[in-house]
């Protein structure tokens, strides 16, 4: 599987990776999915101390066990549960990210983490304070590189100002071409790479999608939806279907490292791994894509 330079780094990604949060809760069938995904040449397995209240990296840790040298293991940072309190709390501070890491190096079962993310952020962060832990830990070699993930235009440019930040991890799609505007451009003149979450839009630009436009998407309608799939199917070959027309999509920007869709069965798992081979978008294409979607634009996320 190809694999692209993560910013400025030394971490080589695969252009497809494992985003892990929808592997479930059960060992075996979790392991089953990471193993297949490392054979296929997936070395990029992205989770969150968040996913499952921590259970999440605990089966991902177990299941490189004997082949972390195979892997580029991301995690994130920032949510965190106080006794009593209910529901999760931000928590940007240096202090508890200094904290975090710990517990999380200790469920993934490693001494260290290639790509530590921080999960979410606002500008009114101790954003200085939050990248002084980032850089601490990354001199205590706790931690090889940093990033954020984040969908918010004005946080990301504050990162890009004043941290090494090398990936920036962001909901991106056909259906969610939010970034292209405001972010893409900007990433791309300073070299840091962009990690597409979300490429098959929650499964709306799946083979099955059809059954889930009901609810809409972002600001499309349901009749919207059904309008774009139906058009989409004129890109589709028998080597490229629909949800790897999709992830495709996302990769067709070069400022983009890696596309992460889920994969919660073998079956899935397989299908999104097999669109590193499926043939790329031409420049008709994607200018095809781009005029039955929409140029969306961030407004409350800011």
């Amino acid at each position: 599987m190809k694999k692209n330079r993560l910013g400025t780094s030394d971490l080589y990604v695969s252009e497809i990776g494992l985003g892990c949060m929808s592997l479930g809760t059960e060992e075996k069938e979790a392991a089953r999915l990471v193993h297949e995904a490392l054979d296929r040449g997936i070395n990029f397995l992205d989770t969150a101390d968040l996913y499952d209240g921590g259970l999440n990296e605990e089966l991902v840790g177990k299941a490189v066990k004997g082949r972390r040298c195979d892997v580029i293991l991301a995690t994130k940072v920032g949510n965190r549960r106080i006794p009593g309190k209910e529901g999760l709390s931000w928590d940007p501070s240096k202090a508890y990210i200094m904290s975090a890491v710990k517990e999380s190096l200790k469920r993934l079962q490693t001494d260290y983490i290639d790509l530590y993310q921080l999960h979410g952020g606002t500008l009114d962060d101790p954003i200085d304070e939050t990248i002084e832990a980032f850089e601490a830990l990354k001199q205590e070699g706790v931690i090889r590189n940093y990033g954020i993930s984040s969908i918010r235009p004005n946080v990301i440019r504050e990162y890009v100002k004043r941290s090494h930040i090398v990936s920036v991890m962001s909901q991106y799609s056909i259906l969610d071409r939010r970034p292209e505007e405001e972010v893409l451009p900007l990433l791309a003149e300073k070299e840091i790479s962009v990690i597409a979450r979300g490429p098959v839009a929650s499964g709306v630009l799946a083979e099955a999608g059809a059954g889930k436009v009901g609810k809409g998407y972002l600001d499309y309608s349901p009749e919207e939806l059904q309008q774009i799939r139906g058009k989409l199917e004129s890109l589709v070959q028998p080597e490229r279907s629909m949800s790897q027309t999709a992830i495709r999509y996302s990769l067709g920007q070069p400022v983009v490292a890696a596309a992460i869709p889920g994969a919660s069965s073998l079956k899935q798992l397989v299908h999104n791994a097999e669109a590193s081979e499926s043939p790329k978008l031409s420049p008709e294409e994607l200018n095809m894509i781009r005029s039955i979607s929409r140029a969306n634009v961030y407004t409350a996320h800011r």
